[in-house]
């Protein structure tokens, strides 16, 4: 259900991007890396925190960490992530397939300045076995992601 959603909202936002869909998991960085055949930096992995009560989804490079500091400094808010429990009734994906793509209303997505060190990143595509190849620019453009830089 998930990647059905993503590919109806890249067929209207984005008809030349495709979902991938693998048979191995790529709902972690390295598993996806692997399925792709990519640095563990260029899969977009999807963090979904709350900030007061606002639910946030930040992309950014696998490989990168939120700096607490920087998130505190933008967000007014220590840096919480969802329990697993609520983060699919709260984003629609199941965790590993959290992605910014038709993120439900009243989610916003933020991208973080660490994809900008590749010319094509990889956020999972709905599911934990899928991803979406993608430039940073266009993710955010698409997405209507805000621009921060909160890692480190």
């Amino acid at each position: 259900m998930s990647v059905e959603r993503v590919r109806q909202f890249l067929a209207e936002h984005a008809p030349d991007i495709n979902v991938t869909v693998h048979e191995k998991p790529t709902a972690t960085v390295q598993q996806a890396a692997e399925a792709f055949e990519v640095e563990n930096g260029q899969i977009a992995k999807t963090l979904s925190c709350k900030v007061n009560e606002q639910v946030v989804l930040l992309v950014m490079a696998g490989t990168s960490r939120i700096d607490n500091k920087k998130f505190k400094q933008f967000f007014g808010v220590k840096a919480r992530m969802l329990p697993t429990e609520e983060v699919a009734i709260l984003t629609g994906y199941h965790p590993g397939g959290v992605c910014p793509f038709a993120a439900l209303d009243g989610v916003n997505v933020y991208c973080d300045q660490s994809l900008n060190q590749y010319d094509e990143v990889i956020p999972a595509g709905g599911s934990a076995n899928s991803g979406v190849k993608i430039t940073p620019e266009r993710l955010a453009s698409i997405t209507r992601a805000t621009w921060i830089d909160v890692a480190c």
